[in-house]
């Protein structure tokens, strides 16, 4: 039917926030192309749960496999949901997210379809392509924009030959926007033994653990982002500390986190976390393109910098111009003195 499909990851009986904000850029999407927008959900006691979650994004076919071997995810179910799904369906897009789920999945039903799949996307769009080489114009193409070669240029690549387009996207880089409460779409319980061979239950999930993130940059509404200019772990010591007095969270840049200046699950940007806060202060960035991908997006970006060329200055709303040793000692000093 060549409509667009997003595949919704699911922990218990929850849409995960990121299929959410795929449901809602998706629904825009087939909108541009004219065609429907269907949801596939696979899971264990998820019917009567993922209704009320998808349908008001906009939703047009919710196609709800519920199996108690579905949960936990394990590849080769999910994976013959997909495959066979897509061979019945022959949608033309399909997205999910970049996370351990999706980049499980997304890899093996884009190689046994023969599809392609573009990972880590920070822009989907609809446009035409040009295909000089056999003298043609394709219309209609999903345009899949990410930062490549190491973040120095943004490519934009399209897939004229083969469907599904597949394509990844990280948590918080897509708003989820509800459409309408009541939207009404059509719900498909799918018989899930004409999708899953019962062989392909192979691997049974004995203990799970899922441990709960240290930080909250997602939701928060203040990050101090440290970057490679803070010099140290006991750089980042002055972070914390001005952190605590705003009621911030602390984050970083690649350059920080390669350095050994702070843990992975702080970095944002194209291989971390996207945000969106009210407040980003960037401390000692200089602003690769790969970290202004994560967190272009803030609404009062403020840059401390020594250099006052930085390229993040170009994006920030106000700069100040000093060493962090010089400025963030300062703040802290000043916050310290006019929160009592």
């Amino acid at each position: 039917m060549n409509n667009v499909f997003v595949y919704c990851e699911i922990e218990g009986t929850t849409i995960q926030e990121v299929s959410l904000e795929l449901l809602t850029k998706g629904r825009k999407l087939a909108d541009q192309l004219g065609v429907q927008l269907e949801a596939v959900c696979a899971g264990s006691g998820i019917i009567g749960q993922v209704e009320k979650q998808a349908l008001p994004y906009g939703v047009d076919r919710l196609h709800i496999f519920d199996e108690p071997r579905l949960a936990p995810y394990t590849s080769l179910p999910h994976t013959d949901i997909l495959v066979n799904l897509f061979r019945k369906e022959q949608p033309q897009i399909c997205l999910m997210g970049a996370d351990v789920v999706g980049r499980d999945l997304g890899p093996r039903v884009s190689s046994t379809l023969h599809s392609g799949l573009t990972a880590d996307c920070t822009s989907l769009e609809i446009g035409d392509y040009e295909d000089k080489k056999n003298n043609r114009i394709v219309k209609n193409l999903l345009y899949q924009i990410r930062p490549a070669f190491g973040g120095n240029i943004v490519a934009t690549i399209v897939n004229p030959d083969h469907r599904p387009q597949m394509a990844t996207v990280r948590s918080g880089v897509m708003k989820a926007e509800i459409l309408d409460p009541d939207y009404k779409g059509e719900v498909i319980i799918e018989d899930v033994s004409k999708f899953v061979p019962e062989e392909d239950y192979i691997v049974t999930v004995i203990e799970r653990e899922v441990k709960a993130a240290k930080n909250n940059l997602k939701g928060a509404p203040i990050i101090i982002a440290g970057g490679y200019g803070m010099g140290s772990k006991e750089g980042f010591d002055m972070l914390y500390q001005l952190a605590k007095e705003i009621h911030a969270e602390v984050g970083a840049s690649r350059a920080a986190v390669d350095a050994g200046f702070c843990d992975h699950e702080l970095q944002i940007g194209q291989t971390g976390v996207t945000v969106h806060p009210k407040v980003y202060i960037a401390c000692g960035i200089s602003g690769q393109i790969q970290h202004i991908a994560g967190m272009q997006d803030s609404n009062i970006i403020i840059s401390i910098n020594s250099d006052p060329d930085a390229p993040i200055n170009q994006i920030a709303d106000y700069v100040i111009t000093g060493t962090v040793e010089e400025v963030i000692p300062k703040m802290i000093k000043y916050y310290k003195q006019n929160s009592k």
